[in-house]
């Protein structure tokens, strides 16, 4: 299991907490420092069964600046979309856990981790 966090995010911190709770074994992954590559984002993607636009953090500075809210959400501009993530990783939402069994979660509630925890 591994964990996309950003270390100044609380769902982040809340999440590694529980992980510790449960005793979790899960690696972390600080997606600013090791910025994930396009290919890598869209296999999070797959495992999420998301599009990009879903995993986006569109109130975020270099969100207004590239006008991501004007951008089409559609299977053409899928690409650019994770062009920008990969770019721009603090547009990536988090935390994001994949887990062991090849799914992945975005898991900003305590119900979310648990859900990774038990794949």
């Amino acid at each position: 299991m591994e964990i996309w966090i950003n270390p100044a995010c609380s769902k982040c911190r809340s999440a590694l907490s529980l992980l510790d709770a449960e005793g979790a074994d899960y690696t972390v992954r600080r997606y600013l420092e090791d910025v994930p590559s396009e290919d890598e984002i869209r296999e999070v993607l797959r495992r999420l069964k998301l599009e990009p636009w879903d995993i986006t953090r569109t109130q975020e500075a270099a969100a207004k600046e590239l006008g991501l809210k004007e951008w089409p959400r559609d299977a053409g501009a899928r690409d650019k979309w994770i062009a920008a993530l990969a770019q721009h990783p603090k547009l990536i939402q988090r935390p994001i856990i994949t887990a062991d069994d090849g799914t992945a979660v975005v898991a900003r509630t305590e119900e979310a981790v648990r859900d990774a925890l038990s794949r």
